[in-house]
C-alpha cells in the first residue's frame, strides 16, 4: 500500500525523473530541477516501500486560487488510485489554506472530472495566463484542459476509482 505526504528535498532528484519521463512522451510540461528545489514545500510525493511512486504539487495563485501542478505517477502504479490520493491531499492542503478553487491545466481532464473538478475556460485563471502561460512555448497553441475544482462543494479526501 502506498502512502502520500509532504516531499522532502531528498525526493527531488524522483519528482524530477517522473515529470521528465511523461514529458518526454507528450503528456506534460517539463519541470526543470531547480524549479523542483524551489518548490519542493508544494509537493506531495506517494511512496511504495519507500521509493516516490507519484508526485504532484499545490502551488498558490493567489489569496483564493492555487494550481495542481506537475502530478505524475510511475507507469507501474497507474490506476491503483495514486495520482487521485495525491490531488485529495492537495485539495485537502488548499481547504486548510482557506482558498476558494483549486484548477489544473491538463491533457487528461476526465482524470479530474472523476476528482470533482469541473471543465473551465482558462481565461478564468488570469493570473496564471498572464504570469506563466504567456512564457510557454505552446502558449499560442495549447492544447492543456482547465478543471477547476470549487472548496466551498463537496470533500474529496476519499479517492474515487
Amino acid at each position: 500500500m502506498f502512502v502520500v505526504e509532504p516531499a522532502r528535498l531528498a525526493d527531488a532528484a524522483a519528482i524530477h525523473e517522473l515529470v521528465t519521463f511523461w514529458a518526454d512522451r507528450g503528456d506534460m510540461l517539463h519541470r526543470p530541477i531547480g524549479e523542483i528545489y524551489e518548490a519542493i514545500r508544494d509537493f506531495k510525493v506517494a511512496r511504495l516501500d519507500g521509493q516516490v511512486v507519484g508526485c504532484g504539487s499545490l502551488h498558490i495563485m493567489g489569496p483564493d486560487l492555487a494550481e495542481v501542478r506537475s502530478l505524475a505517477v510511475a507507469e507501474s502504479m497507474q490506476g491503483r488510485g495514486v495520482g487521485a490520493a495525491i490531488v485529495a491531499a492537495c485539495v485537502e492542503d488548499a481547504r486548510l489554506f482557506g482558498l476558494e478553487r483549486v484548477f489544473a491545466l491538463t491533457y487528461r481532464p476526465a482524470f479530474f472530472e472523476k476528482q470533482g473538478f469541473r471543465l473551465a475556460n482558462v481565461l478564468e485563471f488570469p493570473q496564471k495566463v498572464w504570469n506563466e502561460c504567456v512564457r510557454c512555448p505552446f502558449f499560442t497553441n495549447c492544447k492543456e484542459v482547465a478543471v477547476v475544482y470549487d472548496l466551498r462543494g463537496p470533500d474529496i479526501s476519499v479517492p474515487r476509482a
